[in-house]
This record gives structure tokens, C-alpha cells and sequence, in this order.
């Protein structure tokens, strides 16, 4: 059972960056294909962005391409995502997640079977 725990979160002005971070345990990282998602006030859950259990692939939301980054360091089971030249329609609450399954492409909720707590992202103008 794979563990995750989201960190990173917190207020901040149109134009700063912000960098999130995702602790995986419980299961072998290095097979894990990592993502993040969010979900903005009062919407449902997009899909942020995603890197393949290698860290070779990435794929991200046509919203934060070109701004947002992920990455992840097999040797600390941790997955980031870096967050550049914010804007207040980033605001939301931002979960990491996971699937074990070695499949990559996901954009939809339903493909992701372990999900982190959540971190507040809020970004004012």
C-alpha cells in the first residue's frame, strides 16, 4: 500500500514561484508513476501534470504548460513539482498521486489509485 504525503502549499503573490513536493512510502518508488492534480474551488479535479516511473516522460495540463515543472528523485522517494510565474487562477487545493501499475497517460482522476492529503495553493492578485 503506497503512502503519500503532499507538502509545499501556502499564499502567495501573482508571479512568484512555488515548489510542492510529494514523500512517497510503502511501496517500490522507482515503479510508480507520479502525478499531481487539483482542484479549484467549487470545480472538479483537473489534471496538473505526471512523470513516468523513469522520470524519461512528462506530460502536463494545457493550463500550466510552459509554467509548472515535475521531477522526482528515485533516491529520496520523492516526487516535486515546481510552480513558476503563478497566477490567482492556480488557486486550489493540489494532490499528489500514484499509480503502481506501470501505465502512463492518465489524465482522469479514476487512473490514479493513491492520492496524497492535499496542499493548499492560493495565489492573490
Amino acid at each position: 500500500q503506497v503512502q503519500l504525503v503532499d507538502s509545499g502549499g501556502g499564499l502567495v503573490q501573482a508571479g512568484v514561484s512555488l515548489r510542492l513536493s510529494c514523500a512517497a512510502s510503502g511501496g517500490t518508488f522507482s515503479d510508480l508513476t507520479m502525478g499531481w492534480f487539483r482542484q479549484p474551488p467549487g470545480k472538479g479535479r483537473e489534471f496538473v501534470a505526471a512523470i513516468s516511473w523513469s522520470g524519461r516522460t512528462t506530460d502536463y495540463g494545457d493550463s500550466v504548460k510552459g509554467r509548472f515543472a515535475i521531477s522526482r528523485d528515485n533516491a529520496k522517494n520523492t516526487a516535486f513539482l515546481q510552480m513558476n510565474n503563478l497566477k490567482p487562477e492556480d488557486t486550489a487545493v493540489y494532490y499528489c498521486v500514484a499509480d503502481d501499475r506501470r501505465h502512463f497517460g492518465g489524465t482522469k482522476p479514476e487512473e490514479y489509485d493513491y492520492w496524497g492529503q492535499g496542499t493548499q495553493v492560493t495565489v492573490s492578485s
